[in-house]
């Protein structure tokens, strides 16, 4: 995603939606990554599995420990070599563990085809990497977000992002993922940075 594509998406939520027009001056310019991936697509998969379930400290210590055992970015080839018990070692839990591994075979033997996932649609690519064991649709969804910088994704299984919409719209009630489906409608083609402003209200109504 362009500088220019952001700045353009902001322009538009504001004029267009303009309850979100607080938040947007109050957080001020989107910050995703722009599609400028700082790892490969497998490394930050490795590392999203890391980071499931998890609070940001524990989660960055894992992960850490996870790239000091392949010597930096892991590589499918390298996990699969690893014996279990080092990745159990590094703090990953047995499951995790094993869709880390899952998606380095997959990788290998085709079934989820990395080199040429950024020609997919985001429904492509979510549905390709699915197929990884431990891998869900919000994991897939934040790959698209922060790794490809797809600027139309709408995660609506985050509870971040339906608490911040509620908080921006005013709502007394948290939608539920079915109700915040059609509310993202309106927001096209923008939603993935609907959402990171939804994340920031969140996080501003958490801190009051």
């Amino acid at each position: 995603m362009a500088r220019r594509e952001v700045i353009e998406a902001d322009r538009v939520l504001a004029e267009h939606h303009p309850a979100f027009r607080p938040i947007i001056e109050r957080a001020g310019p989107c910050d995703l990554r722009r599609g400028r991936p700082r790892r490969t697509h497998f490394a930050e998969l490795v590392r999203a599995v890391c980071y499931q379930q998890l609070a940001g400290p524990a989660a960055r210590a894992i992960h850490g420990r996870v790239e000091a055992l392949f010597g930096g970015a892991p590589e499918p080839a390298a996990v699969l070599a690893a014996p279990l018990d080092a990745l159990r070692g590094a703090g990953l839990s047995a499951s995790k563990a094993a869709s880390i591994r899952d998606l380095a075979q997959k990788v290998i033997d085709g079934t989820v085809e990395l080199d040429r996932v950024a020609r997919l649609s985001d429904d492509e690519i979510v549905t390709e990497l699915v197929l990884v064991r431990g891998i869900g649709r919000w994991t897939a969804e934040m790959f698209l977000m922060f790794q490809l910088g797809r600027l139309d994704v709408w995660p609506v299984d985050d509870l971040g992002v339906r608490k911040g919409y509620a908080a921006i719209h005013q709502l007394e009630v948290t939608p539920s993922a079915r109700d915040l489906q059609p509310l993202g409608e309106p927001l096209r083609p923008y939603r993935s940075v609907a959402a990171w402003y939804c994340w920031r209200a969140a996080d501003l109504v958490a801190s009051e």
